[in-house]
């Protein structure tokens, strides 16, 4: 009856030991993991924001570097919006009026208001003349007309010379269109030229065009332009 009773004993000593070993392995556990979570949360908190802080740097000496946008944005423009929608009046006006004419028009009355839109050199008097020869033969025996219309398409180059100091100019794409009417028969041509205009004085005035893409032409001996 005693050996019954001592492996009782025996058993439950037993299992008191395991269980007291189980709760120190928890708790070994539970202290370690712990002290993984706060290096884990610090660790993920102090990197970002040193990274964080390196980009503010980073972004800052960027904003003062010669040359970026920030510093470029407060450069002002060779012209203003108002000043090349002036000069754009004058090219379209220009080439609107040297292809409008018709059999009744006399050269020196016809070129004036054309040539105040001119720097009025010799290459821009020879320029801005009423069509010769057979064209113009052509045109009185039929009686004809012609009307321009020309259109600013976009601006191609725009520039202060600062070293010479001939001022500002502006050279644009611009389209005429002329309607030609001519023994009645009447023909559409359409045009891009490359017209250049300089600042004189405040003024605008056209200082040379070309046909786009084709070089100068100078002035024709049958169309006078």
């Amino acid at each position: 009856m005693d050996l019954p009773e001592e492996n009782k004993r025996t058993g439950l000593l037993a299992l008191g030991v395991l269980g007291f070993l189980l709760i120190a392995v928890l708790t070994v556990f539970t202290v370690f993991d712990g002290d993984d979570g706060d290096d884990d949360a610090q660790g993920g908190s102090a990197v970002p924001s040193v990274t964080e802080g390196h980009d503010k740097q980073t972004s800052g000496d960027a904003g003062q570097t010669p040359g970026s946008a920030s510093a470029g944005a407060s450069v002002a423009p060779i012209v203003s919006v108002s000043q090349a929608a002036e000069a754009h009046a004058v090219m379209v006006r220009y080439m609107a009026g040297l292809t409008t004419y018709d059999h009744t028009s006399r050269p020196a009355a016809w070129s004036a208001p054309l040539l105040a839109l001119t720097t009025r050199d010799t290459r821009m008097k020879q320029a801005t003349a009423l069509p010769t020869g057979k064209e113009w033969a052509t045109c009185r025996a039929g009686q004809c007309s012609s009307e321009g219309a020309a259109v600013v398409v976009r601006d191609a180059v725009v520039s202060a010379d600062l070293v010479g100091d001939s001022g500002r100019s502006i050279s644009s794409l611009v389209e005429v269109t002329a309607r030609y009417t001519v023994g009645g028969e009447t023909t559409v041509e359409s045009n891009k030229w490359l017209v250049t205009v300089r600042e004189d004085g405040g003024d605008w005035l056209v200082s040379g065009f070309d046909v786009f893409g084709l070089g100068d032409v100078g002035a024709s001996d049958d169309s006078g332009a």
